[in-house]
């Protein structure tokens, strides 16, 4: 029996696509191209999907796990010779413990899915992307996606309780914790959270859940200086007493790219200050807290930390400030740009931005949007140039982060597009216990393989 007949004896005949079945999917999330795969496997759970593994192992058949392909780093790219196993099956929330405050989900159930079931029981699991409506919690734990209010909650890490994977040769490791405090021996997801696909296949997890925020506080400022921009995240994280949840900057370019046409938001503040801060605190009682943060935003406009503020009144209006922040596929808008998310020092960044847009002028019509998360030290660059430059753009803005002890990736992964890069951020000892790691969990290089390093 070939490997294809196999597989369709673990997973059914409409758990095998091939051909035209495959070739006819897209590639992944402002990807023009479609899969390129020999296979596309889809088990529905972990008993399935470790007897496919060692199908494979057997066969010495290489394999790309798939998610809600919304990652940026070309991690999910498969080969003409390469198997893809998806996870878009095994899609159950199978159980949420309001008592505990767990959830133990498969990996491919979206990130909204989750979010919208934790609400119905009043929880939260604050983990937020603009992706949210595709993204699956296998590919944001296989990745350690970070989002939009790591300031408060932490990487994906941060929210990962246990998890089960299967390794390459089909052996399953069950480490389904669900204690916050558990200190015997070595924390083995750890070994899997982030390692984009290539030490195993995660297929279950134990995620940490929180109290439903009772109250919510949106703004949008406008900030006329970067040492007034880092003074007003130190002014209103200390003001709002941990209640801060987001601190969201858009440079001027970003800011006006998403509120002039074809974009569908109006600006809630004039278009000519240099940065635009979208700032939220969540907490319990929105009477008091409304007064709270409305008394840091008078205090920061009153010392010059910022210049004008627009805050949201009602849960619609918050939404509409979130759509300026969320509104990235505006970057599009003049062709494919190259996409960056890098992390450094704060105190780094204006000087940063600096020496990456003084290297652009050597193209007159190029476009830099720059935007992110600089509560927690990252931020996104979409640049686009009229011609075809990729290498030197790519030199341009990574080449700089090595001297300032920032990294390539902030929460996007490596996958393919950053490997050349990681030794800009991580020195030849890191690397090399990386490799030990995969050779110890995938000797024969048959997860992912060429990913990362």
């Amino acid at each position: 029996m070939n490997l294809l007949e196999s597989l369709r004896t673990v997973v059914g005949a409409d758990g095998v696509l091939s051909g035209d079945e495959v070739s006819r999917r897209s590639a992944g999330f402002m990807r023009p191209d479609t899969l390129q795969a020999r296979l596309l496997v889809r088990p529905r759970s972990t008993a399935e999907l470790a007897a496919v593994l060692r199908l494979c192992h057997a066969a010495g058949q290489p394999v790309v796990t798939h998610g809600g392909l919304t990652g940026l780093v070309h991690g999910g790219d498969a080969g003409p010779d390469e198997l893809v196993l998806s996870l878009e099956r095994m899609n159950a929330i199978e159980e949420i413990d309001p008592l505990a405050r767990v959830a133990v989900v498969q990996a491919g159930v979206t990130l909204q899915a989750l979010q919208e079931a934790v609400e119905r029981q009043d929880l939260s699991f604050p983990l937020d992307l603009g992706a949210r409506g595709s993204a699956t919690i296998g590919g944001v734990v296989a990745t350690n996606a970070g989002g939009n209010r790591v300031i408060r909650y932490g990487m994906t890490r941060s929210l990962v309780l246990g998890l089960e994977a299967v390794l390459a040769d089909g052996r399953v490791i069950s480490s389904l914790n669900r204690m916050i405090k558990n200190n015997a021996g070595y924390d083995l997801k750890q070994l899997f959270v982030g390692s984009e696909g290539t030490l195993g296949v995660i297929t279950r997890i134990v995620l940490r859940l929180f109290e439903r925020p009772r109250s919510q506080d949106v703004a949008v400022v406008a900030v006329d200086s970067f040492a007034a921009l880092s003074g007003f995240l130190k002014h209103i994280d200390s003001a709002l007493g941990g209640g801060l949840s987001a601190f969201e900057v858009m440079w001027r370019e970003f800011y006006q790219l998403v509120t002039t046409p074809p974009a569908k938001s109006q600006p809630p503040l004039p278009g000519d200050h240099p940065y635009y801060v979208l700032v939220e605190a969540q907490g319990a009682d929105q009477e008091h807290d409304s007064a709270r943060f409305n008394q840091a935003l008078e205090s920061a406009l009153g010392s010059g930390l910022i210049s004008d503020a627009a805050i949201a009144h009602s849960a619609r209006e918050c939404a509409a400030l979130w759509t300026l922040r969320d509104d990235v596929m505006q970057i599009m808008r003049y062709g494919w740009p190259i996409t960056f998310d890098v992390s450094l020092p704060i105190a780094a960044m204006e000087g940063y931005v600096a020496e990456v847009r003084a290297a652009l002028v050597a193209w007159p019509e190029h476009h830099c949007w720059v935007f992110g998360h600089l509560g927690d030290g990252n931020l996104h660059l979409a640049i686009r140039v009229p011609t075809a430059a990729r290498a030197e753009i790519e030199r341009i803005v990574y080449e700089p982060l090595a001297k300032i002890g920032g990294s390539v990736s902030a929460e996007h992964g490596i996958g393919l597009e950053k490997k050349p890069y990681l030794a800009l951020c991580r020195n030849p000892g890191e690397i090399a216990l990386m490799r030990v790691l995969k050779q110890s969990l995938d000797p024969d290089n048959l997860l992912n393989p060429g990913k990362i390093f």
